[in-house]
């Protein structure tokens, strides 16, 4: 069939004169009804109606088509957009979301729409990720990494990172393309594949990461100040040898202080101007690298001149002395150095002199012998030492002297802190992190779903490149002493890397300060929008504060924040001991993304539709795997801390957070392994030790369909303690179509109401033309699979005796009915009003249990139940039984004792001995009047029934006269004489006298009738039994009694309620209790 599209053009307004158009449009349709007519033609009659996905502006235009090609669809036109709206939108998309149900539909509609994304994969991706991970640890601690694990175990932490950021980048690259991710980065792929609690937690890692980042970045920015650029600027100087380290540390306290205060009024003042420097300080990263490697290439035909001075094998520190030797010669005269001086008491020839000095040569070899000289093959392996030992080059003769003399006041170069392979890891980390800088501008991408994993992937590689091969370059071209020595003083306080470097080393230490500023600038920067966009999610009810900021949307607050968590970093003000902090939260991250991308990749959810397909869910394990695996070989108590602090925001969000539906995949996650247990559950019923009550609770829903007995919502929590299944569930009387709102509020209803009695549970809300009808679905169909309820819980029918009420009795004898054929058990709680509530506690008092018939041990099971709540804790547990003539109540008592000995029940047990005797009189009296109540009752049911059908009659007469006048005669003479309804005055009155006589004539047989005799032995059971009952429990908390089987003749459904009545009179708190037919209690262990 040939289809036809008509495409309308939609020409751009001002809202101005679009709201002009559509005011003027309405006093058009208003007050031209003629015209609107004919401008309509051959439509339906029915007006437009305005739609806010298309324009109005098209509204006269469109007229002439509405009413041929769309008139179908145009009710759905407020819900359902045209495709062609549709596809305008999307196409002028400017990173606000789209949908009409997402979540942050409402929370982005605030945010003003900025410009078209402009930015390619390099600038937008690949550079941001060079920056991010190229920094300060490569500069000033990398080849100190070499000289300290070799080559070979460099190489093998540094591929291990690599990998890691490597894997992860996958992960991140399927979940980036897999729809669109706006502003956020990692927080927002994080919470929205695993959920809130999960996204809640990492983000706050993430940004605990950030903040810590920036405070290693003004650390190693400091160091570079201090050490390298100008070490007379320290404010605190070693007065005492040996505290020198302890001097550099207040001075980066000092330091560190002052700069995260400029710092953070720059981010306040000016991000832009941030944005603005970051390509600077990208240039001289790249200037230092190239730099590098010029050096590198220099030293195969002319290595720089960087002699190192050792005294046997141990390296001096050239900070002292100028002169490498022990004495010179001039004008044949020998003159002792400054050197010397340093070893011995005098400057003469015959001064006392250190041992070691005494007995070892001072030699001077070249610091940096370059790439051809085969100095690889003495670096290729470890050298770990202690905290304070001296940095020796191995293979060097020497001789060992005493070593009673003090090693701190000479020049030697010391160590200064302990190193072994997994610190080392932990400090190397942080320069590969900063993967995520590409996702985390999305937003300004051209086209995110391209750029971000091969400017990812890139970045990553070349990172990985220039990192392994600065560690075999380093390990070619530079001594393993100067490797060893992390502050370069052997080479007169220059930065090691900087010895390396062509043309100068002030290239690479006016390059790594810049790089680090700008650096601790862009954490400073990005962590706080990082905490407003968790603040503004909601999920974090503490920090919501911080989701606001200036009136431009710059994170005042959280700028605050991320500044103060900053200054712990810089307090603790060694970057050795920071660089293991991050590592934690920054692995811990890594780690959910991949668990993100393998939990999605595993479910196949139908979302799940990447464009990115290079990922495999193995990938994703061995990347989180290896997360795991470098948090712990980093530092196991960090990684314990990292996961407790996360594991506490988790359980924090999940307790008081806010409820978020967002897709997750761990939602998903749970309703496979729900599916997987239905499933198994499904083979059979549960055997007599996994037997618990599987609830479902029937309630009366009031006219404004709230609920009228809450405490059975509160008894119900008592009986369960969060355990097994609950379903609440209540009928609207009426048709679905009808009742959706009503359905809506009454479901509303209850859950607030089961949240407020902590009933955890489901809520199922039926609509039924009847109310009994609606029950018997509940009943039939509630739950799933092997999750069935086993038990149904009720309130006793409080006014069944109330004319009005006259369908209540027979609604809840019918439940009894039903129950028992769908073998389930029976819990009727009567005077619900009067159970107590959750803050409630029975400080004393007993729960009895009057075991009068074998239930399958319900009786038993309800009592031990109750007894774990708070509420029933301190009540004691009373069990009685009823023993008959022929009964020996001695040995039945031994026996109930043994038996509830071995349930493992604490119970004091009683038996009431229940002698035959004559039916009294006021029991006979009492059934004749049940009787002739109910003999009454059914008179007056009739009669009613009577008038009722009369009233029918006369109404389908007249209907048939209105709508067939022709065929009246014919239809006058079809219906039988007896139910012809032509009324005259004698007949209404003959006919009034008729029913009257019959109805006296009725009422005075009931007056003389006689009691049935079975009823008046059920009546006596009933008297008896409760006269024992009253006897010893009327004080008791609560009465558990047997309930009694509703009678196989249904004409006695209402005498049934009686004995029920009569059976419960004068007890506060009652539960009748009928089980299902099936042991639910045992001895076996």
């Amino acid at each position: 069939m040939p289809t036809s599209f008509t495409v309308v053009p939609v020409e751009a307004q001002e809202p101005a004169e679009r709201d002009g158009q559509r005011q003027q449009q309405e006093e058009e349709e208003e007050g031209e009804e003629d015209d609107d007519e004919r401008e309509r033609g051959a439509g339906d009659g029915v007006a437009r109606e305005s739609s806010p996905f298309i324009n109005s502006a098209e509204m006269d235009r469109g007229n002439m088509y509405e009413g041929k090609n769309m008139a179908l669809f145009e009710e759905e036109m407020d819900s359902n957009p045209m495709v062609s709206s549709l596809l305008n939108k999307l196409a002028n998309y400017t990173n606000l979301t789209q949908g009409v149900v997402e979540h942050e539909a409402d929370e982005d509609s605030k945010r003003k729409e900025v410009k078209v994304p402009r930015m390619g994969t390099f600038i937008g991706v690949y550079l941001p990720c060079l920056q991010n991970i190229l920094g300060v640890i490569l500069f000033l601690r990398l080849t100190w990494i070499v000289g300290t694990a070799g080559v070979l175990e460099s190489f093998i932490i540094v591929f291990m990172c690599c990998a890691c950021t490597m894997l992860t980048a996958i992960s991140m690259s399927a979940i980036a393309t897999n729809g669109v991710v706006p502003a956020g980065g990692s927080y927002y792929m994080i919470s929205r594949s695993l959920g809130p609690e999960f996204g809640g937690a990492v983000g706050l890692c993430f940004y605990l990461g950030t903040t810590f980042a920036g405070a290693m970045y003004i650390l190693g920015t400091i160091e570079i100040l201090l050490t390298y650029i100008s070490p007379s600027a320290a404010i605190f100087k070693a007065e005492e040898v040996g505290e020198e380290t302890e001097a550099m540390l207040n001075n980066m306290r000092v330091y560190g202080t002052c700069i995260i205060i400029l710092m953070a009024i720059v981010v306040f003042v000016g991000v832009k101007y941030v944005n603005k420097l970051a390509l600077v300080f990208l240039a001289c990263v790249i200037l230092s690298i190239i730099a590098i490697y010029a050096g590198v290439i220099k030293t195969a035909f002319d290595p720089p001149d960087f002699p190192i001075c050792l005294l046997g094998n141990r390296t001096l520190s050239k900070r002292s002395f100028d002169v490498c030797a022990k004495f010179t010669e001039s004008n044949n005269e020998t003159k002792t150095t400054t050197l010397w001086r340093l070893f011995c008491d005098s400057s003469l020839l015959n001064a006392t002199c250190d041992d070691y000095f005494s007995l070892n040569n001072v030699t001077e070899i070249q610091g940096i012998p370059g790439i051809m000289s085969g100095v690889l093959a003495d670096n290729l392996w470890s050298a770990y030492s202690e905290k304070g030992s001296i940095v020796e080059k191995k293979d060097q003769p020497s001789v060992a002297g005493s070593e009673e003399t003090k090693m701190g006041g000479l020049p030697y170069v010391f160590t200064d802190i302990m190193t072994y392979f997994t610190m080392l890891v932990g400090i190397y980390f942080p320069s590969v992190t900063g993967i995520m800088a590409g996702s985390n501008r999305s937003g300004d991408l051209k086209d995110a779903q391209k750029s971000i994993p091969t400017g990812t992937i890139l970045a990553i590689s070349t990172t990985s490149f220039i990192y392994l091969s600065c560690i075999v370059l380093f390990g070619a071209c530079i001594e393993g002493v100067i490797l060893r020595d992390k502050f370069g003083e052997a080479v007169n306080g220059n930065l090691v890397v900087g010895t390396l470097a062509w043309p100068s080393p002030w290239v690479i230490v006016i390059g790594s300060f810049f790089s680090t500023c700008g650096a601790g600038l862009q954490s400073l920067t990005g962590a706080p929008r990082l905490l407003q966009a968790i603040a503004r999610d909601g999920i974090v009810p503490f920090i919501q504060v911080f989701g606001h900021g200036k009136a431009n949307g710059e994170p005042t607050w959280a700028l605050l924040l991320t500044a103060g968590i900053c200054e712990i970093g810089i307090l603790i003000a060694s970057l050795d001991s920071v660089a293991p902090i991050l590592s934690m939260f920054f692995l811990m991250c890594y780690m959910f993304v991949n668990l993100a991308c393998a939990v999605q990749t595993l479910l196949r959810t139908p979302n799940w539709r990447p464009r990115f397909k290079y990922y495999h869910w193995t990938l994703s394990f061995l990347g989180m795997s290896l997360c795991l695996a470098l948090m712990f070989i980093c530092s196991w108590y960090y990684a314990l801390i990292a996961m407790l602090i996360a594991g506490c925001i988790y359980k924090y969000i999940e307790y008081r957070g806010a409820e978020k539906e967002w897709g997750d995949g761990i939602r998903g996650l749970s309703l496979n392994a729900a599916r997987y247990a239905l499933l198994r559950v499904e083979d059979g019923p549960p055997h007599t030790k996994n037997w618990r009550p599987q609830l479902l609770v029937l309630l009366n829903l009031d006219g404004e369909q709230l609920v009228k007995h809450p405490r059975l919502l509160s008894f119900t929590s008592q009986l369960k303690a969060g355990k097994g299944l609950t379903i609440v569930g209540s009928v609207l009387q009426g048709i679905y179509l009808d009742k959706c709102t009503e359905t809506q509020k009454a479901e509303e209803n209850v859950k607030a109401l089961m949240g407020v009695e902590k009933t955890k549970g489901f809520c199922q809300i039926v609509v039924s033309p009847h109310f009994r009808d609606g029950i018997s679905y509940l009943i039939q169909s509630a739950g799933l699979g092997g999750m069935k309820h086993n038990t149904v819980l009720m309130a006793w029918p409080q006014s069944w005796k109330q004319t009005e009420n006259r369908f209540s009795w027979k609604n809840f004898v019918d439940t009894v009915r039903e129950t028992t054929a769908a073998q389930q058990a029976l819990l009727v709680a009567k005077n619900i009003d009067l159970f107590p509530t959750n803050q409630e506690r029975f400080t004393e008092g007993n729960i009895d249990v009057w075991w009068i018939v074998h239930d399958g041990g319900m009786l038993m099971l309800l009592p031990f139940l109750l007894r774990q709540h708070k509420v029933w804790r301190k009540c004691k547990m009373r069990i009685f039984t009823v023993a008959q003539m022929d009964d020996n109540s001695i040995q039945m008592k031994k026996d109930l004792q043994m038996f509830l000995y071995h349930l493992r029940l604490n119970a004091e047990v009683e038996v009431v001995e229940m002698f035959e005797n004559d039916i009294s009189a006021f029991t006979y009296e009492k059934t004749l009047m049940m009787e002739q109540r109910s003999q009454m009752l059914k008179q007056m049911q009739l009669s009613k029934n009577e008038r009722e059908r009369e009233a029918q009659l006369i109404h389908d007469r007249n209907t048939a006269s209105h709508s067939a006048p022709a065929v009246k005669a014919s239809v006058a003479a079809a219906v039988p004489e007896k139910v012809q309804m032509t009324w005259t005055k004698e007949k209404f009155v003959a006919e009034k006298h008729k029913n009257k006589d019959s109805n006296v004539s009725g009422f005075k047989d009931i007056f003389n009738m006689k009691p049935n005799q079975s009823n008046v032995r059920r009546m006596h059971t009933a008297v008896k039994l409760n006269g024992v009952v009253l006897n010893k429990s009327q004080h008791a908390q609560l009465v558990l009694l047997n309930m009694p089987g509703p009678p196989k003749n249904r004409k006695g459904d209402e005498n049934y309620m009686e004995f029920l009545e009569v059976l419960t009179e004068g007890l506060d708190r009652v539960l009748l209790v009928r089980g299902s037919g099936r042991e639910v209690i045992t001895i076996y262990s």
